[in-house]
């Protein structure tokens, strides 16, 4: 074949072959529009992030030997979607290694449902293997699973362990139902065994998906105003997840997932104990693990200080809470993450009030306002106050207690954030 004629004709066969490559990867749903249960790697572009979360909070009352012979079901909400998918799983206040011999993956057949929509069910595997034993107060992360993630979706995320382990870690104020079943029942895709129903989340602490819209993640931190202890259960009415909603419509606004790090009664600088209730690990102590190692994480939000005030040893000088979230700041800008501050907010009428107690809440936000503290901050105290009384929450955004807001009291908090601000540079501390 003479050069002129053979260069026209590799190039043809060339364009078959391109052809052809394409043609197999879109069947094998590696455009992200099938479920497919293989692996496969992701285009250079894609990054993970997580698109959902819970802190580990305490270990369970009354889980001395775990839950030997069980599966555990959670059931969880996306904020962000992908095509493929990976989970955390924490034996943080575990005191013996926690044994794991099947996990799987699926998306809920309807919302709260433990029974999974047909065709999702993935089986997860660490480090090639279905079995895995998380070391006491250590973690692991599953493999990455091929499985079409939604935004705003229910996955159910299922772990079984057949035989004692210690203490279960887990998150007490879910406002989510998940469920249990006796024996295997990890690859259940009717439902049908999981009869009993929970409000709590165990041993799962992270949801993380990639797919070509997976930008990043916004961590949100704090204390029972962002776990949402006094939203509607079942309802995903948390103040984060009205803000996964802007994030997910809103023009210009950044694709990022939402991660709620709340724990109920949680402090800036004091800790609570390892069992439940209490107060979780202060801000600080559980900063690098809740925020700073999360998958994508850009920027993060702080919500906390009340109970610094409220729970003994109360925190009562304001520069001294001022210089606890200054730290939060700095060591956030050394792993380059944006750190948007928040005021604290009203609690006028709740059981706790003092005027001496309010006085340090009013000279901390004055600290926050004049930009001596973050970079950046959201008025929280501004959303939700009355301004006929403006000691007390507006009635309409008081769940009743006079300290946490109803779910319309949600909603105005993540209106009140400026998504601008969530994105761009890492400002310099103050």
């Amino acid at each position: 074949m003479s050069a002129h004629v053979g260069r026209p004709v590799l190039a043809a066969l060339a364009a078959l072959v391109a052809l052809v490559v394409a043609a197999v990867l879109l069947s094998s749903g590696g455009d992200g529009t099938q479920d497919s249960a293989g692996g496969g790697r992701a285009p250079a572009a894609q990054r993970w992030a997580g698109t959902w979360s819970a802190a580990a909070t305490a270990a369970e009352p009354g889980t001395l030997d775990g839950y030997a012979g069980m599966s555990i079901r959670n059931v969880v909400h996306t904020s962000i979607g992908g095509t493929s998918a990976r989970i955390q799983l924490s034996n943080l206040y575990g005191t013996r290694p926690l044994p794991v011999s099947h996990a799987s993956l699926a998306r809920a057949h309807a919302p709260g449902d433990p029974a999974a929509t047909p065709g999702t069910m993935r089986r997860l595997t660490f480090s090639g293997r279905p079995a895995v034993t998380v070391p006491a107060g250590g973690a692991v992360t599953s493999d990455p699973v091929r499985l079409t993630v939604p935004p705003a979706a229910d996955l159910l995320v299922t772990t079984y362990s057949p035989s004692p382990s210690g203490p279960a870690t887990y998150h007490p104020y879910a406002r989510q139902n998940s469920y249990l079943a006796r024996g295997d029942r990890s690859e259940d895709t009717t439902g049908a065994s999981y009869t009993e129903e929970s409000p709590y989340w165990r041993y799962l602490t992270g949801v993380d998906v990639r797919g070509p819209r997976t930008d990043g993640a916004v961590v949100a931190i704090g204390d029972s105003i962002t776990d949402g202890i006094t939203s509607t259960p079942g309802a995903n009415h948390r103040w984060t997840d009205f803000l996964a909603g802007r994030l997910r419509t809103e023009p210009g606004a950044p694709r990022y997932g939402v991660l709620n790090q709340g724990i109920s009664g949680n402090r800036l600088l004091t800790d609570g104990s390892r069992w439940s209730p209490n107060n979780g690990p202060s801000v600080l102590s559980r900063l690098e693990r809740d925020v700073l190692s999360r998958a994508g994480v850009k920027s993060a939000v702080v919500e906390i200080g009340l109970n610094d005030l409220f729970k003994s040893p109360r925190r009562l000088d304001p520069e001294q809470l001022a210089d606890g979230m200054r730290e939060i700041v700095r060591r956030a800008q050394a792993r380059g993450v944006r750190v948007i501050g928040s005021t604290l907010t009203p609690f006028g009428g709740h059981r706790g009030y003092r005027p001496e107690l309010d006085a340090v809440r009013e000279a901390l936000n004055a600290k926050i306002r004049a930009g001596q503290v973050f970079g950046g901050y959201v008025d929280f105290d501004t959303a939700l106050r009355d301004p006929h009384d403006p000691l007390r929450m507006r009635p309409a955004y008081d769940s009743g207690d006079h300290l946490h807001p109803s779910d319309e009291g949600y909603r105005a908090m993540a209106d009140a954030v400026d998504l601008r601000q969530l994105k761009g540079q890492v400002p310099t501390a103050p």
